[in-house]
């Protein structure tokens, strides 16, 4: 599966469970570790596990099952590393905090020239 189809089944996912402020970044660019980063909020602890437990299953029924699985116990950020694409699921004071977006949101040089 690529990249491109396993970010649309992430995305699928996120958006039947309700998901808010669903971002979705192309940081091939900035790392060799991924593809893609995701970065969505819930609206409580027991929102961000359920968010993050259909990504789950939506990539296992798909043959993609996460290769790690951070923070659900206090739900407040799960991360999920599915190879080509990573999942962050965060409480939005948590997104805030952290600001991922700011750290990973950079244009490639070709495109910050332009």
């Amino acid at each position: 599966m690529s990249s491109r189809e396993l970010t649309e089944q992430v995305l699928d996912a996120l958006h039947e469970m309700k998901a808010q402020a669903v971002k979705t970044m192309d940081v091939r660019h900035l790392t060799t570790v991924t593809d893609v980063m995701i970065i969505a909020n819930g609206r409580s602890a027991r929102h961000v596990r359920a968010l993050a437990e259909a990504v789950v299953e939506r990539c296992k029924h798909a043959g993609i099952p996460p290769l790690g699985r951070e923070g659900e116990a206090a739900g407040e950020w799960v991360l999920l590393d599915l190879a080509d694409v990573v999942v962050h699921v965060m409480q939005p004071e948590v997104r805030e905090f952290y600001d991922l977006e700011k750290l990973w949101d950079i244009p490639a040089q070709d495109q910050a020239f332009n």
